[in-house]
């Protein structure tokens, strides 16, 4: 083995945690390495006489490499590094760094990236790399790197880390007959709303129009913050607020409260509490956590014991789903990874539904009634009322049908000058686009589908149960609910129609001018367009959503896979930049009823997403610039500008290197 022999082995390594002048790589991810190396490092490690080593750093420009000792690199989320062996392939010595005895040692983070994607650990080590990023950990690595100062950053942004995991707060009193659990110790202090809480903001139920109460409010964290808006929030916890009140609200929040619970008849009368409390919605989450994770702790029931001697009972998103449904005997619906919504007010839960599957129409009225000769009184007096009629003819448009008395505010008005709302109606047509209308009907029709079908993924709920706009609805689009049943069902069934999926892909690309279609493999979009596919496609992105959520507003494409029943969300670091850097990526599998999350917390192998300007609209203000960026990009590092190209951050920069480039904003200029 020789310098020049060792640097390029070292170039063509695809496995390890790269850093500019060095590449770190557990010694069980070697297998993907070459031979050479694979036969190169044990003979030095052997040479030099040092037997424990977990890890070796190879260095890129010089010929030399160190053998690194973390004993603890499977056990702990964080290892101190005991001891550190650098040696010189050049001059043949080598110098030994014992930390053994050290306060303050050298600490490892983004373990994940140093092992292969493989091995059992990975999924575990990745969680926590990102729970890590969640809590702004990782803002200023230059001080992280010790044990002493990553203790404090974690001190300073307000959290605890246990066992590799941040806690929400215990909600529950420690329970009589098992004293041994300390649940008070799970609390933590948030700086910013729960992730349950924001999905309420999301979807607009913080609007100060519902009471909140927060089961198990623990410090009080969001109760602060919601008062702070002058809403009425209130809590128990009977840790921190046992004094207060369960008091009936709206809105119930029943934050990471089940996860802490050891005993299972506790925990259900918790759940069943937080439900009698919830006159309209009940909002559960919990922490989910893969076996791989679990299986580092003892087992206690049917949770572990964390080392802080704390309960955890982890779930996987299926099950806690099935927990609630079997208890509560409701629907629960997952509006993200562990967070669920329960309705009791089904008319709510309907609006909540259908607003979930309606597109929101940005209508711009283009005509308005012209008026016409003295004959037609009628038209006159529209021509007279213009603003009235305007406002009926918008109804009608959102709506997608000719609106009941009691839906448009100044029906009485308007049938004192005309009549009847279904005479109005037809006068307008002579007077509007009617064209227009026709969009609408169709759009509304598309939405009911659209929320049948997502409907049949639980228990139908019958004729009766349906709120009177949407009787009307079924009435007037659709004539009997059978037959949108019906027509649901079909629609839902399509979706395992591939050569069908196939054509709607192809009938997207062309309506849609911000996708690229992989032919016959795969079509992505950006989100903003998602309300612009076919009814099928449609159907096909929302049934992966029922196991996934809510979009996520970090989500910037989506990719559907034409021919495996899948789907996958991408999120990039600025999507609005000239080159966006990939940063996660959830692969939802229908079939087999599975998510896979992939994070990219190691920049180096962040895959760049050319041809960005595939995925805007020739409307976007930054369209022709990016247009022109990416060809000129293209171009330069000679690939096609108009398919999806996948390379890592780190093969990237490389080429742009070798041409003496580099990007600045919308430019690619010379590197000094």
């Amino acid at each position: 083995m020789n310098a020049a022999l060792f640097k390029e082995l070292i170039s063509q390594l695809k496995v390890g945690k790269q850093l500019p002048d060095a590449i770190y790589i557990h010694k069980d991810a070697l297998i993907e390495a070459s031979e050479s190396l694979q036969n190169f490092i044990p003979a030095v490690a052997q040479a030099v006489k040092v037997s424990e080593w977990d890890l070796v750093k190879l260095y890129k420009k010089d010929f030399r490499l160190s053998l690194l000792s973390y004993p603890t690199f499977y056990s702990e989320s964080y290892p101190a590094l005991q001891q550190s062996v650098n040696i010189d392939l050049v001059k043949l010595t080598h110098k030994v760094t014992d930390y053994s005895n050290s306060d303050n040692p050298p600490i490892l983070h983004r373990k994940e990236t140093m092992i292969t994607p493989s091995n059992p650990h990975f999924e575990h080590f990745k969680n926590i790399t990102q729970e890590g990023e969640n809590a702004g950990l990782y803002e200023n690595t230059r001080i992280i790197g010790f044990k002493r100062s990553w203790q404090n950053i974690i001190e300073k942004k307000g959290y605890e880390l246990v066992d590799g995991r941040l806690f929400r707060c215990s909600t529950v009193s420690p329970s009589v007959d098992d004293p041994t659990i300390d649940r008070h110790k799970t609390a933590i202090v948030r700086h910013d709303l729960s992730a349950p809480m924001k999905t309420l903001v999301k979807n607009g139920y913080l609007n100060g129009e519902y009471s909140i109460f927060d089961y198990g409010c623990g410090r009080g964290d969001d109760l602060r913050e919601l008062e702070a808006h002058g809403l009425d929030a209130i809590g128990w916890d009977p840790n921190f607020q046992p004094d207060n009140d369960k008091t009936p609200s709206d809105i119930v929040n029943l934050g990471f409260v089940l996860n802490v619970i050891e005993d299972q008849d506790e925990r259900l009368e918790a759940l069943l509490g937080a439900w009698d409390l919830a006159t309209g919605l009940l909002v559960v989450s919990v922490m989910l956590a893969n076996d791989s994770y679990i299986a580092q702790f003892k087992s206690y029931k049917d949770g572990v014991i964390t080392s802080r001697n704390t309960f955890q009972k982890y779930y996987a998103q299926s099950e806690i789903k099935a927990y609630l449904e079997r208890n509560l005997q409701e629907e629960a619906i997952a509006v993200a990874p562990g967070i669920f919504y329960l309705f009791k007010d089904k008319l709510a839960e309907q609006s909540y539904l259908q607003q979930k599957y309606k597109r929101h129409h940005t209508w711009q009225q283009l005509t308005s009634p012209q008026p016409v000769n003295g004959k037609d009184k009628a038209k006159l007096l529209i021509a007279q009322h213009q603003q009235l009629f305007d406002d009926f003819w918008y109804t009608c448009l959102e709506l997608g049908r000719i609106p009941a008395n009691e839906e448009f505010e100044q029906s009485g008005k308007i049938r004192e000058l005309i009549g009847s709302h279904k005479k109005v109606f037809n006068l307008l047509q002579d007077m509007f686009d009617t064209e227009e209308f026709e969009q609408a009907e169709k759009n509304r029709k598309e939405d009911l589908l659209l929320y049948f079908a997502m409907g049949l993924f639980e228990k139908r709920k019958p004729y009766t149960q349906q709120s009177e706009a949407l009787k009307r609805d079924i009435k007037a689009l659709f004539g009997e609910y059978n037959t949108v049943i019906n027509l649901a069902t079909e629609l839902l069934f399509a979706i395992a129609d591939t050569k069908l999926i196939n054509a709607q892909c192809e009938k997207a690309h062309k309506t849609i001018s911000a996708s690229l279609l992989n032919n016959s493999h795969s079509l992505i979009f950006h989100r903003d367009f998602i309300d612009e596919l076919p009814l099928l496609l449609r159907v096909y992105v929302d049934a992966a959503l029922q196991m996934y959520g809510e979009l996520d507003d970090n989500i910037d494409l989506i990719k559907i896979h034409i021919r495996s029943g899948k789907l996958t969300l991408t999120a990039y670091d600025d999507f609005y930049k000239s080159l966006p850097f990939l940063t996660e990526r959830i692969k939802i599998k229908m079939a087999e009823q599975d998510i896979d999350f992939f994070d990219y917390v190691d920049e180096s192998r962040r895959p760049p997403l050319l041809n960005k300007h595939l995925y805007l609209s020739q409307h976007n203000e930054i369209y022709k610039k990016q247009l022109s960026f990416d060809k000129r990009l293209g171009k330069l590092l000679r690939y096609s500008s108009l398919n999806e190209t996948m390379i890592t951050r780190y093969e990237f920069e490389l080429k742009l290197h070798s041409k003496n480039k580099k990007i600045q904003s919308f430019k690619i200029i010379t590197s000094n």
